[in-house]
């Protein structure tokens, strides 16, 4: 899962290269924490918060259909 997302938000933003991304396990979930640099939040949430919740979405899926913890994702400042 942290590979998938390391792609997917590294085609959005300018700076590829200060993408971070630290997963956080609990007894359920993992919780991805996302880092982006400068400039590059509003690419990754996008208009109104759509893209966002398209990566949220496709990882409730992908989570879901492997059968194991609830995958979430957190943006970071």
């Amino acid at each position: 899962m942290k590979e998938f997302l390391e792609r997917i938000v590294k085609e959005l933003v300018d700076k590829p290269d200060e993408v971070s991304i630290s997963p956080v396990e609990s007894e359920r979930t993992i919780i991805y924490e996302l880092r982006v640099g400068d400039g590059d939040l509003g690419k990754v949430i996008g208009k109104h918060g759509r893209t966002a919740q398209a990566i949220r979405t496709i990882m409730s899926a992908i989570s879901a259909k492997e059968g194991g913890k609830r995958a979430l994702l957190e943006i970071v400042e």
